[in-house]
């Protein structure tokens, strides 16, 4: 994949995402005004620990385009793994690829993922862009809610297929609202909702970095034999700290927002 194919793909995920997030479009259009240099820190990816969409398979496109693994870790409490991955070109979005071990799950829940997954054609598997090719199956609603009662990470799945789920602004690149709290305030102030399940504010500036979120809207999905509100994307806003090197810490922290629901929490 060229750079200039990676540029249609990055923007072509940005642009998926707002049409699902209202708030982040408003949020960013509220913030564009007074600070001409916004930039994503990162873009999570939801995936699920079998051989045909696994972290290796999402990221293969990405590593042809210049990113490398930046780091790796079990989501502790959950059965999630996370991998993140990072371009030596810092204006570039981090990615967060975090996938769910199916083998862990009960027989009934690990074998609709199966039938899920068995549904994509062959082809759209080879696709750059297969990370944002959306549902390829039909599921009915009595499945969706048997997927989110054991894992909301495969219902998200379920629900809206691959596609990103969410986004993180880097508050470093704001002019103003440097300080997390500050940005807090005035985007609640705006009326936009923010995330308070684990604290308004997760992580410290000992750890490196603090990240605040909106909480998820609902999008209406239409499922085989209904339709349905579903918890989907929220937008999430990190400030990092340099380190020892005098370089911004570029990993992530368990401690950092997350929603609500047992999606994973970084380190």
């Amino acid at each position: 994949m060229t750079r200039e194919q990676l540029d249609q793909l990055l923007e072509t995920l940005w642009q998926d995402f707002l049409v699902r997030t209202p708030d982040a479009r408003r949020i960013h259009s509220l913030l564009a005004a007074d600070n001409p240099q916004l930039q994503t820190d990162h873009l999570s990816l939801h995936t699920l620990a079998l051989p045909r969409v696994n972290i290796t398979h999402l990221a293969r496109p990405f590593e042809r385009a210049g990113y490398s693994p930046g780091g790796e870790f079990d989501i502790t409490g959950t059965r999630l793994f996370a991998r993140h991955y990072q371009h030596p070109d810092p204006a570039l979005p981090k990615l967060l690829i975090t996938e769910l071990n199916v083998d862990s799950l009960g027989d009934d829940v690990r074998n609709i993922l199966h039938q899920l997954i068995s549904q994509i054609p062959p082809a759209t598997l080879q696709r750059d862009d297969f990370c944002l090719s959306g549902r390829h199956w039909k599921i009915d609603f009595d499945s969706y809610q048997q997927l989110q009662r054991s894992s909301p990470h495969a219902a998200w799945i379920a629900a809206f297929g691959f596609r990103a789920h969410h986004y993180a602004l880097l508050i470093n690149s704001l002019s103003e609202y440097s300080c997390i709290d500050d940005l807090n305030d005035y985007l609640l102030e705006q009326g936009i909702r923010l995330d308070c399940s684990n604290g308004l504010v997760q992580g410290s500036a000992d750890e490196y970095l603090e990240q605040s979120a909106t909480i998820a809207g609902t999008t209406e999905v239409a499922f085989s034999d209904r339709s349905a509100p579903v918890a989907g994307s929220h937008y999430a806003f990190i400030h990092r700290y340099p380190g020892s090197d005098g370089r911004l810490y570029p990993g992530f922290i368990r401690s950092s927002a997350a929603p609500a629901t047992a999606y994973p929490q970084y380190r």
